[in-house]
């Protein structure tokens, strides 16, 4: 796979309880941890989301889907699906995936945060899966490209 073109992206790791974040500059050089969201209800996610997209100055959002070991889909990554889908046309940005397995586990060693529940966990897993964007990518895709959820999450 080709490295995507840099741009200022915000990257998610969705969950139940909480939402990781981090985000990247316009250049792709620096990648940083944002604080994470207590997850209440979609409207209020988007409302938290959307203030950094536009603090940021965001093109694009990174989604990770926690695919199992054989990379085909789990329960969670089709919450993740519709979750980033939803919230990319929403904000109306382009949007790409990122294989997340085993990615809590790399972020707690890699920082230190085993067993946490702070929320800093899911942020340093959304620094991970953007870092690995900009690596390998793929290129975002635009939200003409993108198909709306029909359940509501």
């Amino acid at each position: 796979m080709l490295k995507p073109k840099p741009t200022s992206v915000l990257s998610i790791d969705y969950g139940h309880k909480r939402i990781g974040l981090a985000g990247c500059d316009p250049l792709g050089i620096t990648v940083t941890k944002l604080p994470s969201i207590n997850r209440k209800s979609f409207q209020k996610d988007f409302e938290t989301i959307e203030l950094h997209c536009l603090y940021r100055k965001v093109n694009g959002l990174v989604v990770g889907l926690p695919l199992d070991e054989n990379g085909k889909f789990t329960i969670q990554a089709s919450y993740c699906h519709k979750y980033g889908v939803k919230m990319a046309i929403k904000l109306g940005l382009p949007l790409a995936w990122v294989n997340e397995h085993s990615s809590s586990w790399a972020a707690g060693q890699k920082f230190n945060l085993q067993n946490d529940r702070t929320g800093q966990l899911d942020s340093a897993v959304a620094a991970l899966l953007l870092e690995q964007w900009l690596r390998e990518g793929p290129d975002l895709c635009p939200i003409s490209k993108l198909k709306l959820p029909t359940k509501s999450l």
